[in-house]
């Protein structure tokens, strides 16, 4: 991919941000006032971003086709969400996990 094209995806990445934290937050403060009736006026989606693909890099060398993507602006193959705990309390509680014994099968 050229310098070119990595400055495009690169702006439309942070328009699909911009365009989910503008989201976000009308739908907080509609959160905020206890969901009155009707729903707040969010957002329209900028034409250039329907239709935005993933774009990672797929196994095959092809860029990712996939339109269901996260705000981070990747899919969920390619775009990732948790690598686990990163504090020591987290660690210990996934640590503890494996040690308890697994439930028995209940016969009906």
């Amino acid at each position: 991919m050229d310098d070119e094209q990595e400055a495009e995806r690169r702006r439309l990445r942070k328009l699909w941000r911009e365009y989910h934290a503008a989201h976000e937050e009308a739908f907080a403060v509609w959160r905020d006032q206890g969901y009155p009736y009707p729903p707040p006026k969010l957002p329209s989606m900028p034409p250039e971003l329907v239709g935005l693909t993933c774009g990672a890099k797929t196994r095959a060398g092809t860029p990712c086709k996939r339109k269901d993507i996260y705000e981070n602006g990747r899919c969920p193959l390619h775009g990732g969400l948790s690598t686990g705990p990163t504090t020591p309390e987290g660690k210990a509680k996934a640590a503890e996990n494996g040690r308890k014994p697994k439930r028995k099968k209940r016969t009906p």
